[in-house]
């Protein structure tokens, strides 16, 4: 018997193109979007290749969807070069 992999993909993610520009999302959407682990989400912030987040409360830190769309839109025209 072989099993199927099932793919789930949380709400907001199947959902970020139905949301505003001015929203904001977490960590777990930007995993999700990037396709890499947190850490890499975090090296890429560092090396400015993934836009920095802001700082919604003492412990919580999201991004701007706005700027998440424009930074993934040039990394598409990159692999199209």
């Amino acid at each position: 018997m072989s099993q199927k992999s099932i793919l789930i993909i949380p709400e907001v993610l199947s959902n970020f193109d139905n949301l505003p520009d001015s929203a904001y999302i977490r960590l777990p959407v930007m995993v999700g979007l990037f396709g890499v682990s947190a850490a890499s989400i975090w090296r890429g912030v560092k090396n400015n290749s993934i836009p920095k987040p802001v700082k919604i409360s003492e412990r919580t830190t999201a991004w701007n969807v706005g700027t998440v769309r424009k930074t993934l839109a040039e990394k598409m025209r990159g692999l199209h070069e």
